[in-house]
């Protein structure tokens, strides 16, 4: 046993429990947690989602790499959902610079970053993973706040702008033109194309126009 993670014993020590999981009852403390196990599994876990989805993640292998136990990770986590969950929910973003008062080169600069973060974080593996049927919902939502919602709201920060400057108008449906810049990636996913070379530029310009802006040409 991982010398981290050993069952205490002795006079004052957390009484150990059996729990039954996915893998066979798992013998538990309850001594407190290791925040540095927690990282590594976290970081073990979202590798092997990305690599092999909800389905394949299996906390044994997980363990194993983080150089932990399989009663660490339960003591932590139910399951793998949950460990899923938690793992998803580690995927961080850049902060945004603040704007140049171009609200059409801001989107451009941020469809850019958007590119990078996908490419970084895999997060196409992961938005294949949430859209299987039969994944956990809490999966599907978890998904949704730490990938998706982020970067809608960076984009809907540049559209707002564009609005306040007059370049584009008041009203139209900007919800769907949010959704719209991040249809484009999962588009190319699909088709197994690169967001390369001018892939960022096109997408703002498609969606500025639809807006009622004129966008510039590079």
């Amino acid at each position: 046993m991982h010398p981290a993670d050993e069952i205490a014993s002795g006079p004052g020590a957390p009484r150990a429990q059996r729990v039954a999981t996915a893998d066979g009852p798992v013998t538990v403390a309850g001594r407190p947690r290791n925040a540095q196990i927690d990282r590594t599994v976290l970081a073990v876990a979202l590798r092997h989602l990305r690599a092999s989805g909800l389905q394949g993640l299996s906390v044994a292998a997980v363990a194993e790499e983080a150089g932990t136990t399989r009663a660490a990770v339960y003591r932590r986590w139910a399951g793998r959902t949950e460990l899923a969950i938690a793992a998803i929910g580690t995927i961080g973003h850049d902060v945004p610079p603040e704007p140049t008062g171009d609200p059409f080169a801001d989107l451009v600069a941020e469809l850019a970053r958007f590119r990078d973060f996908v490419v970084e974080s895999d997060a196409t593996a992961l938005a294949a993973t949430a859209l299987l049927d039969g994944t956990d919902p809490r999966v599907r939502e978890q998904f949704r706040r730490h990938v998706v919602e982020p970067r809608h709201r960076r984009f809907r920060a540049c559209l707002r702008a564009g609005v306040e400057a007059g370049a584009l108008r008041g009203r139209t449906d900007y919800a769907m033109a949010e959704d719209l810049l991040t249809g484009s990636w999962l588009a190319h996913a699909v088709r197994g194309e690169p967001m390369t070379g001018d892939w960022a530029r096109r997408t703002a310009a498609m969606v500025w126009a639809a807006c009622g802006g004129v966008p510039r040409e590079p």
